[in-house]
């Protein structure tokens, strides 16, 4: 497998630290996201870049990683040492084969296009003997995802024994029901759809265990929603009505006059799915302010400054 370079993915150095990164995953998300985009091939970039987010957000995957980096970048030294014109035979270098055993134990042998964890684990009956092994898999989905039942085909390799005795790979494709309401950890059994038994034994099931990809806009409470919202000062200081994104689509949200930096505004049923109701969206105000001034701005300013008898930090003072 060919390395990937999860720091060029996301457009930021190797020495971003976690705050970089999540914005840098934030706005390519937001560029990528299959609901949104109309790019080319954006559900495979969507992927690609939620890929980076999850081995570089994470310390000890980053850790990992940035080793894995480190001996590849080695490996090109020594290379260049024995000279051979300049040149670096990829295929021969063992850094291939570590990243591809890196990839595979976060995102499963079948690669980026499903992301999946593959552990086939023995398995056994009622009576404590020996059953067909189960498989247990991660499985990524999106928030939207989760407001409404969804199939997905998930694909997966499982172990058997050909007539003469010698293990087999064979890839198995099943259909699954995922829930509506269904949350980040929660797992889904899959009885005898594991990997089969000699003799009269059961097959082991499958376990379909559900991992929410980090969505580029909101952030999850439970329930609720959480969505940071840029304002301009005059957005905040005179009220205006904004274009909001929600999970099912957007909607006019009214921003009161003299709105402060950090309110937190409620939206009812506009949050996740869950067991017994809706959870809400909660949208707390950023104030932005404009990264240049002109002199005509700057004038308006200097005199909002000298019309308004107003000290924010008056009980400084007190």
């Amino acid at each position: 497998m060919e390395f990937i370079d999860y720091y060029s993915v996301l457009g930021v150095d190797t020495t971003a630290d976690d705050k970089t990164i999540k914005t840098a995953y934030r706005k390519l998300g937001r560029k990528y996201h299959p609901d949104v985009s109309k790019l080319p091939d954006t559900a495979e970039k969507f992927k690609r870049v939620a890929e980076a987010y999850e081995v570089l957000h994470s310390a000890e995957k980053r850790a990992e990683y940035d080793a894995l980096c480190a001996a590849r970048r080695s490996g090109f030294d020594r290379q260049a040492s024995k000279g051979n014109g300049g040149f670096y035979d990829e295929s021969n270098t063992a850094s291939n084969q570590d990243f591809a055993d890196f990839f595979n134990a976060i995102f499963g042998d079948t690669g980026s296009r499903h992301r999946q964890q593959h552990r086939q684990q023995p398995g056994y009956d009622d009576s404590n003997q020996r059953k067909g092994a189960d498989i247990e898999l991660d499985w990524p989905i999106i928030l939207e995802e989760t407001l409404t039942d969804t199939l997905k085909q998930i694909e997966f390799v499982i172990s058997i024994n050909d007539q003469q005795g010698y293990p087999q790979q064979v890839k198995k494709s099943l259909k699954v029901k995922i829930p509506a309401g269904i949350r980040d950890g929660e797992r889904i059994r899959l009885k005898g759809q594991g990997a089969p038994a000699a003799g009269n034994m059961p097959a082991g099931d499958v376990y379909l265990t559900i991992r929410l990809l980090p969505h580029p806009l909101f952030d999850v409470e439970t329930d609720n929603l959480v969505l940071t919202l840029p304002l301009a000062p005059w957005e905040a200081a005179l009220g205006s009505k904004i274009t909001l994104p929600t999970l099912s689509g957007k909607i006019q949200l009214a921003i009161p006059a003299n709105s402060q930096a950090g309110q937190r505004l409620r939206l009812k049923g506009k949050g996740l799915v869950g067991k017994k109701s809706t959870g809400d969206l909660i949208v707390i105000l950023k104030i932005v302010m404009p990264p240049t001034l002109n002199d005509s701005s700057t004038a308006l300013w200097q005199q909002l400054a000298e019309s308004v008898s107003f000290d924010p930090r008056r009980e400084w003072s007190s």
